[in-house]
C-alpha cells in the first residue's frame, strides 16, 4: 500500500454503500479498517461480505457506536473516518463525535448523509425529524471544531428508480404511469459504487475539507416527465399518465402510516418541491463531484433503465 494515503475507517462496511466505501478506498490503496459489530458474522448475508472484504486487505475491528473506548482505539490508527449507517443511527454519532475529539487526530470525517443537503430539505413538518437529525449532527461537528466534508449525494439509483418512482411497484410501468406535481422537478439518482468513489476521493483533497459535495452528474440529474419519455423511448411505447396534484399527494401521504408514508414523504422532497436541485451548488458554498473528478467514470440513469429491460 501507498504510505503517502491517509488512513481510513469506515463504520458500516456491511450496509450497502458502506459496503462500496470499503471496496473504493482499498482500491485507492487507503489502508482500510472497518468497525464490525459482533453479531455480522452470525448472518449469512454481512458474514459473506466481511470475507470478501477480508480478502481484499480490510482490517476488521469489532466494535460498535455505543463503546467509545473501542472507537478510541480504533481512531488512534487512521487519518479518515467515514461512517454509513443507517438513518435509524444518526444520532449514534454523537458518541463517535465525542470520540474523535478525545482523539484528536482525525483529519477529515465524513458523516452519514449521503442523500439530499439535510439543510436545504423543505419537508420539515412531513419527515418525522429524518432531516433534522442530520442536520443536528452537522451542527455538533462544527461546533467541535472537526474537519468535515459533506456527501450530498441525493439518491441511490437503487432507490426510486428501479419503480420508475410508482410506490407499490417492483420494475417500471408498461402501461401506465403516475406523475407527481407539474413533473418538471429534477432529481438526481447515483448508483452506490460510484457516490463511493467520488466520496474516497475527497478525503485527502484540501479543496473539499470543510465543505459540502454535491453529486448533480450529466446524464443522472432528471423531471419525472423526462424520465417516462427515456423510459418510454427504451419500450417503444408512450404510457397513459395520471398527474397526481400537490394537494393529493399530501392528502396521501397524511392518510399513509409513518413508516410506510416516508417513500411518498420523498417524492414530495423530490418530485414536488424539488429539494436536491432548486438551488444554486456555488452560490450555497458547496463543490459540485464530477467537476472535482471528472475522471470519475458512472453509470447514467439512462444506462441503469436499460438494466430494467
Amino acid at each position: 500500500m501507498e504510505s503517502n494515503k491517509s488512513k481510513i475507517l469506515i463504520i458500516g462496511v456491511t450496509g450497502r454503500l458502506g459496503f462500496e466505501l470499503a471496496k473504493a478506498s482499498l482500491n485507492s490503496f487507503h489502508p482500510t479498517l472497518g468497525l464490525v459489530r459482533d453479531s455480522a458474522f452470525s448472518d449469512p448475508n454481512k458474514s459473506q461480505k466481511l470475507h470478501t472484504l477480508s480478502a481484499a486487505g480490510l482490517t476488521l475491528i469489532k466494535g460498535s457506536l455505543q463503546d467509545e473506548d473501542i472507537l478510541l482505539k480504533a481512531l488512534k490508527q487512521v487519518d479518515i473516518v467515514i461512517c454509513a449507517v443507517s438513518s435509524k443511527q444518526v444520532h449514534e454519532q454523537k458518541i463517535l463525535i465525542s470520540a474523535i475529539r478525545r482523539a484528536g487526530c482525525i483529519k477529515r470525517f465524513l458523516p452519514s448523509e449521503f442523500g439530499a443537503d439535510p439543510d436545504r430539505t423543505q419537508v420539515s413538518d412531513l419527515d418525522h425529524n429524518f432531516y433534522s437529525r442530520k442536520s443536528e449532527i452537522r451542527r455538533i461537528i462544527e461546533a467541535e471544531g472537526i474537519p468535515y466534508t459533506y456527501v450530498c449525494c441525493n439518491f441511490f439509483t437503487s432507490i426510486l428508480l428501479p419503480s420508475l418512482v410508482q410506490p407499490g411497484l417492483k420494475a417500471p410501468p408498461r402501461d401506465e404511469v403516475s406523475i407527481f406535481g407539474e413533473g418538471t422537478a429534477k432529481a438526481v439518482f447515483i448508483k452506490e459504487n460510484d457516490v463511493a468513489a467520488f466520496a474516497i476521493n475527497t478525503v485527502d483533497d484540501a479543496r473539499t475539507l470543510n465543505k459540502a459535495i454535491y453529486l448533480r452528474p450529466k446524464g443522472n440529474v432528471y423531471s419525472m416527465n423526462e424520465l417516462v419519455g427515456i423510459w418510454e423511448g427504451k419500450i417503444g411505447k408512450t404510457l397513459k399518465k395520471t398527474y397526481i396534484s400537490e394537494d393529493e399527494l399530501l392528502k396521501k401521504i397524511r392518510e399513509t402510516p409513518y413508516p410506510e408514508n416516508m417513500e411518498l414523504v420523498f417524492i414530495y422532497s423530490v418530485f414536488v418541491k424539488g429539494d436536491q436541485t432548486y438551488f444554486s451548488i456555488e452560490s450555497s458554498g458547496g463543490l459540485e463531484g464530477t467537476q472535482l473528478y471528472p475522471q470519475i467514470t458512472y453509470t447514467t440513469v439512462s444506462e441503469f433503465l436499460d438494466t430494467l429491460l
